[in-house]
């Protein structure tokens, strides 16, 4: 079993620069089996989700070079076999080998998604396109079957019932090579779906409108290789702002896209952060006196539920009452009782959180029960008196690129440790 070891109140200052996106890269992988020669991807962030992804790419056969920061994919001898459970199951974002493999082999068999446990995330919009495309939805054990009349999926009209990241990237690739013209209506904006649109347009796909609600792709019948650069991961460059304004004397965040991140920033204006805004950094100042906000979560351009989490250790460090409420996700509350347990004032009723501030964090022994809970409790564990345990520390690893080192860098004292 890994832990992390804080000992915190270490003033954190210096430099660091956000990765890739951890949300775009988890579908650009998958998307690279559609192309017909070698895709190279530059900016990977180093992350587990990536390691997960690679080995169930080469399980099917594709050829995978990964060096620092860039994953060089040879999809052509990708062989349309089972993708077993126990690799899928490891991560959320393997569902995205439904779309690439309906797309390339009008036909997949490939088990259910894993991934973080924050209530319920059914993929039946996911479903509903490929149906509407033609395909066949069957489960037989731990897996699930798509399969097509002549191995050849079409062009649909679609309506997303709900704002869905993954079900709009997950049509759109599938959609690519399809026969005919697909339209995504209500489709999600975030700027991990124009990244996604970006590669394979570069690939020569002809989609129209991603960052729009309605989405156009017409379909192609080859895909070339290319060279892609992923777009910074504004999750991570979120985490490091609260970060560096809960503990830091002076950080300096680079590789950071304003646009991606302004309704994070508006909030933290009103909480009184002090920062910089530059063209492609922030500087965040060492912070004197803030209050307390109430935030509420919703779909892209809105607050992202990826950030309240992150966020909270900041918040529960301000002056005054606050609440925040995720629209998104049910539970994702779960590191209200850890953060609880070091002392803040905080509870939460169903996925409403009410917190008084400012408390005084101690150290103690806490469990990440998800990836984005695993980066609050960091921030809550730099910003505590004395050391902090944290377990379940896979989560953490999933998206957060060489966080121990950045963080070291930064001059906190934290370690990674094996029992």
């Amino acid at each position: 079993m890994k832990k992390i070891i804080i000992n915190g109140g270490k003033p954190l200052k210096g430099e660091v620069s956000v990765s890739g996106a951890k949300n775009s890269v988890v579908a650009l992988i998958p998307a690279a089996i559609l192309a017909d020669d070698v895709v190279v991807l530059d900016g990977v962030p180093n992350i587990s989700d990536v390691d997960s992804l690679v080995d169930i790419m080469e399980t099917m056969g594709a050829k995978v070079v990964h060096s620092g920061e860039t994953l060089e994919i040879d999809p052509r001898s990708v062989q349309n076999i089972p993708v077993p459970y126990d690799k899928i199951s490891r991560l959320r974002a393997s569902y995205y080998f439904y779309g690439s493999l309906l797309g390339r082999f009008g036909q997949a068999v490939v088990g259910l998604p894993g991934g973080c446990d924050l209530g319920p995330r059914p993929i039946d919009l996911h479903l509903k396109a490929f149906e509407a495309m033609g395909a066949d939805v069957s489960y037989e054990g731990e897996s699930m079957h798509l399969t097509t009349p002549h191995q050849t999926i079409y062009g649909a009209h679609i309506y997303m019932d709900t704002v869905s990241v993954g079900a709009t990237i997950n049509t759109m690739i599938a959609a690519v090579k399809a026969q005919g013209r697909t339209v995504i209506e209500n489709a999600a904006r975030e700027p991990e779906i124009i990244d996604v649109a970006t590669l394979l347009n570069n690939m020569g796909a002809r989609i129209r409108g991603a960052g729009t609600d309605v989405i156009t792709v017409d379909g192609v019948e080859k895909l070339h290789g290319t060279r892609h650069q992923v777009i910074p991961d504004r999750i991570e460059a979120g985490t490091y702002i609260a970060l560096a304004a809960a503990a830091g004397e002076g950080v300096h965040i680079k590789n950071v896209l304003y646009e991606h991140l302004e309704s994070y920033i508006a909030k933290l204006e009103e909480m009184g952060v002090r920062m910089t805004i530059e063209e492609d950094a922030i500087y965040v100042e060492k912070q004197s006196s803030l209050r307390a906000v109430s935030v509420k979560t919703s779909p892209y351009p809105g607050f992202a539920t990826d950030l309240q989490q992150p966020l909270t250790p900041l918040l529960i460090s301000a002056e005054g009452q606050g609440t925040i409420v995720d629209t998104i996700y049910e539970k994702r509350i779960n590191h209200v009782p850890e953060l609880a347990k070091m002392g803040a004032a905080i509870s939460a009723d169903k996925n409403r959180i009410t917190y008084q501030g400012p408390s005084h964090l101690r150290g103690r022994a806490v469990k990440a029960t998800d990836l984005r809970a695993g980066a609050a409790l960091v921030i809550a564990g730099l910003m505590a008196d004395g050391q902090t345990q944290i377990s379940n520390v896979e989560f953490i690893l999933r998206g957060y690129s060489n966080i121990i080192e950045k963080l070291s860098a930064l001059g906190a004292d934290i370690h990674l440790v094996t029992d």
